[in-house]
């Protein structure tokens, strides 16, 4: 062949390509464009949480509704108080007993005892549960024997019920967190008809006299008529104002528990109870789960501040709801994933 015959095959080589060139120009925006590569995937640890046992929380309910109402200035209430402290010490906790006196709005004066149990106190990350643990001098919702007093097994026994479980399962399993368990008194025997400072006068006390000087914990979570049955947690308004991450958190999280039927993820106004002078003195913005299953006037139960509230009114799937919220919320947060 000579070499004049190359020339027009070049050519039609270079015609092709020009043409496929701009075939694919034109094609582009037709094509389906290749998927970007997945990201890494985050090593997002499993946190797996003790079981929450709601017989165990249910029996230390029991317990304290035996020694009787636990009124302030009474045996039953001494007796009752003395038995938390020694509890909490056969856990492994260091308690302060912190004495409190202050005005009843009757008149005279009541005298109590904040129980304050710390989970490695040495540690300085620390979060906070509390709940109080005396009872109402009186059954003033009730439509017979007003004037005596009530077994508060759900109003007051039941959140100090699943802070003992608590510690009971801190002991058996450890975490590198410290957690302050902190039983408030004198929380029951306020005026429904007066100013709110008549309530709460332990967590009054506590909040302005903290028992440790600039106490500041990583979150704070009070549970209040956490044990009966019927019960409905809502978001409670106080709560949203101060701390909404943390409200939603833990709603979230009960909900992926399986505990939607009680956590419910609605509004509900603002209360007071012991959270509210927390956070108004101690500028600590700790959060209330107590139910509010009714509207109108009995907000809190039909069982509320009457003679019903009694150990037959505590439900163990309130109790385990709750407790095992607690508990996973704990040891997520030990494990870096809250």
């Amino acid at each position: 062949m000579s070499k004049h015959t190359k020339r027009p095959v070049m050519a039609y080589v270079l015609i092709a390509v020009l043409l496929l060139v701009a075939i694919a120009y034109v094609a582009r925006p037709f094509l389906k464009p290749s998927a970007p590569p997945a990201p890494p995937v985050a090593n997002v640890p499993k946190v797996t949480a003790p079981d929450f046992l709601a017989d165990s929380a249910f029996t230390n309910i029991k317990k304290q509704v035996e020694f009787g109402p636990r009124v302030p200035n009474t045996p039953a209430h001494k007796k009752c108080g003395e038995w938390l402290v020694k509890e909490f010490k056969r856990y492994g906790f260091s308690v302060i007993e912190q004495k409190v006196s202050a005005p009843y709005y009757k008149g005279g004066t009541m005298n109590g005892v904040n129980i304050i149990a710390q989970y490695k106190p040495e540690i300085s990350k620390r979060i906070c549960l509390a709940a109080h643990w005396d009872s109402r001098n009186e059954a003033d919702k009730d439509t017979k024997d007003q004037n005596k007093a009530i077994d508060g097994a759900d109003d007051g026994a039941s959140g100090v019920g699943v802070l003992l479980e608590i510690a009971r399962t801190l002991q058996q399993n450890p975490v590198d967190i410290g957690v302050d368990l902190i039983c408030f008194d004198l929380e029951d025997n306020g005026n429904d008809d007066g100013a709110s400072e008549t309530w709460c006068l332990g967590s009054q006390y506590w909040s302005k006299n903290l028992h440790r000087p600039g106490y500041s914990p990583y979150y704070a979570i009070l549970l209040d008529l956490v044990g009966a049955k019927g019960a409905k947690f809502y978001k409670e308004g106080i709560s949203r104002e101060v701390a909404p991450e943390l409200v939603d958190r833990v709603w979230d999280l009960a909900n992926n528990l399986g505990y939607s039927q009680y956590f419910i993820p609605e509004n509900r106004g603002g209360i007071t109870d012991d959270h509210l002078f927390v956070i108004r003195n101690a500028r600590i913005p700790m959060i209330d789960i107590i139910s509010l299953p009714n509207d109108g006037n009995s907000p809190f139960g039909a069982h509320h501040h009457t003679h019903s509230d009694d150990i037959n009114i505590i439900d163990k799937n309130v109790l385990k709801a709750v407790g095992q919220t607690m508990t996973t919320l704990i040891y997520r947060t030990n494990a870096g994933v809250f």
